[in-house]
């Protein structure tokens, strides 16, 4: 696009759509970007029909068997290509930040359009707003009502679906508030690595690295968002049973002076007996999640993910303000 077609795009807009919803800078960017905007609106309604589709058979199934961890098995018979259709919604927050987020302004920047700013009377403050806010809304409605729409169909048989392991897949990162947060993080992140590499295939690239990275991160920080419950039973009889709802976490070996010991300690021994003694184990110990600290963990795991998207929208728009484009 010449420089001539954008100035007539960004002085016509305002006339254009006076009584629509965008004016002026706002539609300008949602002119550019209109493709990807439109695309990630028709995948919200199609995942929302889905889930609202399948919800009203899995509302049946709870209601004639209940929601019930021995009804799993039977569950996933009828429902697992169902879940495991949906289960690629982790997938989304990344391809945000690779196909929407990259090329946002590093497009802008290897085509020179982005050069105009500084012969129009547009503010660099207010240009960066525009082109970073308006995305970000657009995904923050996106995300937020996929996640409604799969929380929706997922929560009446949450102790069926992936046979209650709402923790180590991918139940945990889909629902609630965690793929909202998620989504303006790495599509924020997408944005600025293409603000300071200016090339939209290089900046896919590191966006792809960054997302590899903040995936790994969260998968550590996942299970520290909260401490795990705990039961303690003697070193002579099996560990303790935890609730049937509940995650296992660790397992320990205990001593009388406080000192913990990994499970496997003795298994190999030839008189277990006398490997606990001799170690001086007292106690076996269990750590494990229970379904009720899920909404925490969610929101303290969200409200992480959000301070940092505002530190990087906060970076693109100093950077912005201070640096040529």
């Amino acid at each position: 696009m010449s420089a001539l077609t954008v100035t007539r795009k960004t002085a016509d807009a305002s006339p254009r759509t006076g009584g629509g919803l965008l004016h002026g800078l706002p539609w300008l960017v949602w002119r550019r970007n209109r493709t990807a905007f439109l695309l990630l609106a028709a995948v919200t309604v199609v995942v929302c029909a889905y889930c609202l589709y399948h919800r009203a058979g899995v509302l049946d199934f709870v209601a004639k068997y209940g929601n019930d961890s021995r009804y799993a098995e039977k569950f996933d018979e009828a429902y697992k290509p169902v879940f495991d259709n949906l289960y690629t919604l982790s997938l989304l927050p990344p391809l945000l930040g690779l196909f929407l987020g990259a090329p946002l302004i590093a497009g802008e920047q290897e085509h020179g359009t982005v050069r105009l700013i500084t012969t129009q009377s547009v503010a660099r403050t207010r240009w960066i707003s525009a082109t970073v806010l308006l995305p970000l809304l657009v995904v923050l409605v996106c995300t937020t009502l996929m996640s409604l729409a799969f929380t929706a169909l997922w929560s009446p048989a949450d102790r069926l679906v992936n046979y209650g392991d709402w923790l180590g897949g991918t139940i945990f990162d889909i629902t609630g508030p965690v793929p909202v947060a998620m989504a303006l993080l790495l599509t924020s992140c997408g944005i600025a690595v293409g603000l300071l590499i200016r090339r939209v295939v290089p900046a896919m690239v590191v966006s792809l690295v960054i997302s590899v990275g903040t995936s790994v991160t969260w998968g550590w920080l996942r299970v520290r968002l909260t401490s795990p419950r705990t039961r303690t039973g003697p070193a002579s009889g099996d560990f303790p049973a935890i609730p049937d709802s509940a995650i296992n976490h660790d397992q320990w070996l205990g001593t009388s002076d406080g000192r913990l010991l990994g499970y496997g300690t003795c298994v190999d021994a030839k008189n277990e007996a006398a490997c606990l003694a001799d170690k001086d184990i007292v106690h076996k110990i269990i750590e494990f999640f229970t379904r009720d600290q899920m909404p925490v963990m969610q929101w303290r795991g969200t409200a992480v993910l959000l301070m940092l998207t505002v530190l990087v929208v906060a970076f693109i728009v100093q950077w912005t303000r201070r640096r040529p484009l």
